[in-house]
């Protein structure tokens, strides 16, 4: 299938450090991350037609998407503290 764009690290360069790191101190933020990665696959695979789906179910993914990478980058946006 090739590269899978909007990965967070791509999504969050300046990040990618800390996501690692959150990922393997904070269950929650592994579980979001987790989450995110699956969701976008899925995103990729109906995009690239692997899996076509109607337009309004990749549209809710889309939103799904969104709705995750903004809890993540509550995350990132902590102090590491925090």
């Amino acid at each position: 299938m090739g590269h899978t764009p909007h990965q967070l690290a791509e999504e969050f360069p300046e990040h990618a450090e800390r996501i690692h790191d959150l990922k393997q101190s904070d269950a929650h933020f592994a579980k979001l991350a987790e989450d995110y990665h699956e969701l976008n696959r899925e995103i990729h695979r109906m995009e690239t037609e692997i899996e076509p789906v109607a337009t309004h179910i990749e549209e809710d993914a889309r939103k799904k998407r969104v709705a995750l990478k903004d809890k993540i980058a509550v995350y990132l946006t902590r102090p590491a503290s925090a």
